[in-house]
């Protein structure tokens, strides 16, 4: 009876070593395997990490650099800093792809054709980024000059990496894409402003009036006039008539309005400034 289960048993022993070898050899063939994609993960991780940490670098070294130009604007060095972080990435997700033998060559073509496609579909939009993008670097205007676009004109209030925003005279907010900004004439009637419009006044006042107390009214009268330029003159002259005197009034507007400025001036003075004549006796 004992031999019999010593015969029975034998055979269950085989099985068991059988399947401890197997696992065994299993196990001898998993072991590379999982050294290697154990080192490459710690590889990538490490690459992963160190371009994180260079691609914060890389933009601040393009902001600082971009720093000391003084055409480059903070939007546009945040633009340039950002384009340069995001290559950074691009080219640490590569590497770290790379490394478990993905093959990044169909990748990139992959993600080359899928950009050509977007940027088809955004033809317009990328189209005024890169005219914002001009803009910015060689600035033909800047915020608060009065520009003439196409038909539209106004006062700049801001410039964006896609559209400039323009502000008429009658406070009418203008958004216009850059890429039409870029592509067509622009007036700049900030840059060389015209000259000032030089007008003349002359009344006449009796010869024994207060002249420091006609003059003082009078320069009340036009530097209260928001149309004349600071720093009117005032002067007497003497005419023919001996028992007068001419008060010359030289003033000068930014826009040629001269003659409404003098006719709202004569007004202003003869009402108020000018010494009431006597009676005639």
């Amino acid at each position: 009876m004992h031999l019999n289960l010593l015969a029975v048993d034998i055979p269950a022993l085989d099985t068991v070593d059988q399947k401890t070898q197997a696992f065994l050899v299993s196990l001898n063939a998993l072991i590379p395997w999982i050294v290697t994609n154990g080192v490459n993960l710690l590889a990538a991780i490490l690459i992963l990490l160190i371009g994180l940490w260079l691609s914060g670098k890389v933009s601040r070294i393009v902001t600082a650099v971009l720093g000391r130009t003084p055409q480059f604007d903070a939007m546009l060095r945040g633009f340039f800093a950002s384009l340069a972080r995001y290559a950074v990435l691009t080219l640490t997700v590569l590497a770290v792809l790379a490394q478990f033998g993905i093959q990044t060559a169909s990748l990139v073509a992959v993600i080359g054709a899928a950009g050509l496609a977007i940027g088809l579909a955004l033809q317009g939009t990328l189209s005024s980024l890169a005219a914002g993008v001009m803009l910015l670097i060689f600035r033909p205007f800047k915020i608060g000059d009065k520009v003439q676009v196409g038909g539209a004109t106004g006062t700049v209030r801001d410039l964006s990496l896609f559209w400039t925003e323009l502000i008429s005279d009658d406070q009418i907010q203008i958004i216009i894409p850059n890429n039409s900004v870029w592509g067509q004439a622009l007036r700049n009637m900030s840059v060389h402003p015209t000259p000032a419009h030089a007008g003349e006044l002359r009344f006449r006042i009796p010869e024994t009036s207060d002249l420091d107390g006609m003059a003082e009214a009078v320069r009340h009268i036009v530097a209260a006039d928001p149309r004349i330029q600071p720093n009117p003159t005032i002067l007497f002259d003497r005419t023919g008539d001996t028992r007068a005197l001419d008060v010359v009034v030289g003033f000068s507007t930014a826009d040629d309005i001269v003659p409404a400025v003098k006719s709202d001036l004569i007004r202003a003075i003869h009402a108020t400034a000018l010494p009431t004549e006597p009676p005639a006796t």
